[in-house]
C-alpha cells in the first residue's frame, strides 16, 4: 500500500455454519442467519447479500459520477442486481445483472453515469474481469 492510500474502513464478520450457518458483524448491526439459495429454510444467502452491497455501492458510484457533472438524480433512482449462482462442468461460478433505474434523466446521459459508477464501484472492479456482468439502464 502507498502512503497516499490509507483503509477508509474494514468490515469484520464472524460466519459459522458456511451457506446454512448465520454470520454476525463485530459491531452487532449485521446479525443474519444463512441458508442455501432455493431452500425452505429462514435466512438469505450470500448471493443476495452480496446483491445488496454491490447495488448500494453502485448507488453511490453513480452519485459521484452525477455530481462530478453536476447531474441531478432522482429521487427514485434505483438499482436490481441479480446475482447468478452457476455450475459448469462441476464448478461454481458467478454472473450477474445491475438493472439501473434512472428515471428523467437522458438515456445518454444515463448511460455516461452508469459506466462511469461502473469504472469506480469498488465491487465493479472486484468482478471485472472475474465474472460475466450486464448492466442494463431500464
Amino acid at each position: 500500500m502507498s502512503e497516499a492510500e490509507k483503509v477508509l474502513y474494514t468490515g469484520k464478520t464472524h460466519t459459522t455454519g458456511g451457506r446454512d450457518g448465520a454470520s454476525r458483524s463485530d459491531d452487532g448491526r449485521l446479525d443474519v442467519k444463512l441458508s442455501t439459495p432455493g431452500s425452505s429454510r429462514p435466512g438469505t444467502n450470500p448471493e443476495q447479500l452480496f446483491a445488496a452491497g454491490w447495488s448500494a455501492c453502485f448507488i453511490g458510484a453513480i452519485g459521484l459520477a452525477a455530481g462530478q457533472r453536476k447531474v441531478a438524480l432522482p429521487a427514485d433512482l434505483a438499482v436490481d442486481t441479480e446475482v447468478d449462482l452457476r455450475n459448469r462442468d462441476g464448478g461454481y461460478f458467478l454472473q450477474a445483472r445491475l438493472n439501473v433505474r434512472l428515471p428523467g434523466i437522458d438515456a445518454d446521459v444515463a448511460r455516461q453515469l452508469v459506466d462511469a459508477a461502473h469504472q469506480t464501484c469498488p465491487y465493479s472492479k472486484a468482478t471485472r474481469g472475474n465474472i460475466d456482468v450486464t448492466i442494463n439502464l431500464v
